[in-house]
Parts: structure tokens; sequence; C-alpha cells
């Protein structure tokens, strides 16, 4: 049985002894969504709330929060963070603003607690500031989408695998967000064996009305992510989707670049942006 490292020999909580641990390069991102009212977001968008700049407020109550995680959380350590970055982005299809964080350091511990409490609390500060307009805003999704370094080493988050299967058996309703239909027409190839499986996520998945496509590698122009983020920004009613946005991309649920070469069978995921800190 595996055994917690926050507990002793007795059952007790404590904080775990990192002393004999190396420093190495550690990165943790995460990411919240506040959901409200389109009148809501629209007063942010216009800066017409009587309590001043939200996304302003709440990127530097982000920034703060993460360098206090150990004030506000029992038994995190004290870092030495060498970069916070807490992104917000205005996503009206949604309606609300989605939050990315980012932090780094070179230490003996990692620091997803850091990352999720700046999402936290940018969520936290944009609901204060907004509440006097519309008390039914919603905070979600609050998860680690990507961590990096440390002796278990680099890890993205996997919402339909075996990392989410714990969660529900039903890995949308698991992450708060209703399945949608797919009903954006575009053209998909039947299953073959020189197809790809892409799957879409999070704003970008409610823009496109899909969660995901079947593309045969014969319609790219060369088996890369590159081409096949060019393929999709051609398909009708597409191209604003994929050429507005910085994306994030896995290939079978490992973090990768537009260069990375594809095959026949791989599972690519395109992701919101997130700060890269």
């Amino acid at each position: 049985m595996t055994q917690f490292t926050h507990l002793d020999e007795r059952g007790q909580a404590h904080m775990v002894d990192v002393s004999t641990k190396h420093n190495t390069f550690r990165e943790a991102k995460a990411q919240a969504c506040v959901r409200m009212q389109s009148a809501t977001l629209q007063a942010i968008a216009e800066d017409k709330l009587a309590k001043g700049d939200v996304l302003a407020t709440a990127r530097i109550a982000g920034i703060q929060a993460a360098k206090r995680t150990p004030d506000l959380i029992p038994l995190c350590h004290p870092l030495l963070l060498t970069k916070v970055s807490v992104e917000l982005e205005l996503d009206f299809t949604l309606p609300g603003v989605r939050i990315y964080t980012a932090c780094r350091l070179s230490g003996q511990t990692g620091v997803e607690m850091e990352a999720l409490t700046a999402a936290s609390v940018a969520a936290l500060t944009i609901y204060d500031m907004c509440k006097a307009i519309d008390k039914q805003m919603q905070i979600t999704d609050l998860c680690v989408l990507a961590k990096s370094g440390g002796k278990s080493g680099d890890w993205s988050f996997d919402p339909y695998g075996t990392q989410a299967a714990s969660l529900s058996a039903n890995p949308d309703l698991a992450l708060g967000i209703q399945p949608l239909t797919a009903s954006t027409e575009i053209e998909s190839t039947p299953n073959s064996a020189a197809e790809l499986e892409v799957r879409f996520f999070a704003g970008l998945r409610e823009s496109l009305e899909r969660d995901q496509l079947s593309v045969s590698l014969t319609r790219l122009t060369s088996p890369s992510v590159a081409a096949l983020l060019d393929w999709l920004s051609q398909q009708p009613g597409w191209q604003e989707v994929f050429t507005a946005r910085r994306l994030l991309v896995a290939v079978n649920q490992v973090m990768v670049d537009l260069e990375h070469p594809l095959q026949a069978g791989d599972e690519v995921a395109f992701f919101p942006p997130v700060t890269g800190g």
C-alpha cells in the first residue's frame, strides 16, 4: 500500500522533509473559470464595474496569492518562486472569464499548489468585484493543466484517460461541462487506418461546438501538428477560432510543439492558451 508522505508513522499530518532532495527546475500550470451573464462580461470588457479594473486587480491578486500559499494551505512549504504569471481571457461564448496561471522555480518541491491558489484567488477576486451586478456567477473547472520537474517527472491533464477515470464514468461531467453536440458542419473521415483522432477542450471545444473529430492524414500537406492546425483553420467557420488563439497541443497525452510529426492512430488534443510563465 502506498504511504502518504504527509502522514508520519502515527498517522499524524506533518510537513514533508525535503532537505535531502536535489534542486531541480519545476513548473506547474493551472486553470479556473468564472461563468457569468453576458452583460456582466460586457461590463468587464468595457471597464464599467464600480470597483474598478477587474482583470488587472484579479491578476495582481493571483500573483500575490501564489506567494502566500503556505499561509493559506497547511503543510505547504515556503517557496522562493522565480516566476508567477496570471493570464485572463474573456470568452463571450461561455460567457465568462478563463484564468490560466503558471508558477516556476528551481527548488526541492513542486509548485502545483501555488498555481492552483493563484487561479482560485484570481477567480474569487473576479467574483467579489462583480457580485453586485451578478450573484449567480459560478467558479468552475479548477485544475492543474501540467507540471514538470521533480522525481515524478512531467505530467499533463488527461480528461479522457485513466487519470480522469476515478472522477466519473463521464469525463465531461467530471469537469462540470455539459456534453455538446457536433452541430458544426465539417467534412470528416470514416474510421480508417490512416486517420487521427482530434479532440478539443475548454473554450476551444465550446467555440467549435464539438469535442472531437476524425481526420485522415491524407488530407494534410504533411504529417505534422502544424499541417493539421492549418487544415482545421481552413474549415468553414473555423478560421477565426484557430488563427486568433495561441494553442497548447498534446499528442498521445504528451505536450508537443507544432513541428511534432504525426502518424496514423495518434490522438491530438488542442487546448486554449496557457501562459508559459
